[in-house]
């Protein structure tokens, strides 16, 4: 089924502003997604409206919005204390608008890390499982497992979903961490890919084929976690 058009949504971060968000909430969804983009791009990148559209059309909605920064139209992130308050503000008005529907949480890089963050803080009110698209466990060249260290007060279900080649997280690292996490936390690898899930050419694989096998795994992992 096609998916429909993303609707537009006013996001209240309290005593910091309003950002926008783009809700895609197809006519059979099961699940609502709330979406945060990665450090250098906006909830309206090409891979983001891809991702969004891809679960659609497996049954899940999708919330995405932006940081305040994007907003503002800034280059510098936001400290985790303000990017922590806009997820929080995106999960409530994903609650507000699809009250009916379970809620899953996450983003692609920046943003699933910031939605970790604020989860280990204090539990976002509904939110069933987190689901990271290439979580950046380190900088580019510094490996390092520090950016994991709050997931161990987090307390649902984790989902990463992680290129082979991502320069964001070496697998001799990441491997462990998630091991460490216990059931609650599942790994799932796309080779050759990288941090933006793209394969080069002389792979013989193409980047819609491994899209799609990522949301493949996500729609069946979120129906996992529903029926658990």
């Amino acid at each position: 089924m096609p998916a429909p058009d993303a609707t537009p949504v006013t996001i209240d971060v309290a005593g910091e502003g309003h950002v926008s968000g783009l809700l895609l909430n197809p006519k059979n969804a099961r699940a609502l997604y709330v979406f945060a983009h990665g450090a250098g791009a906006g909830m309206t990148h090409a891979s983001m409206t891809a991702i969004a559209k891809g679960l659609a059309e497996r049954g899940i909605a999708s919330l995405r919005y932006q940081f305040l920064y994007m907003e503002r139209k800034s280059k510098r992130p936001d400290p985790p204390k303000l990017a922590q308050a806009a997820v929080r503000a995106a999960v409530a008005e994903a609650r507000r608008v699809a009250p009916k529907l379970p809620l899953f949480a996450g983003g692609k890089s920046f943003g699933g890390r910031m939605t970790s963050g604020a989860q280990a803080v204090a539990p976002l009110d509904g939110v069933r499982g987190l689901i990271f698209l290439g979580f950046p466990l380190h900088p580019a060249g510094k490996p390092g497992r520090e950016r994991a260290d709050h997931l161990e007060h987090v307390h649902i279900p984790m989902l990463f979903l992680q290129g082979t080649h991502d320069a964001l997280a070496e697998l001799d690292l990441l491997k462990p961490v998630v091991k460490d996490l216990g059931k609650g936390a599942t790994l799932k690898l796309y080779d050759p890919a990288d941090h933006s899930f793209h394969v080069p050419a002389k792979s013989g694989r193409k980047d819609a084929e491994v899209l799609d096998e990522i949301l493949d795994d996500f729609a069946r992992w979120v129906d996992e976690v529903l029926a658990s």
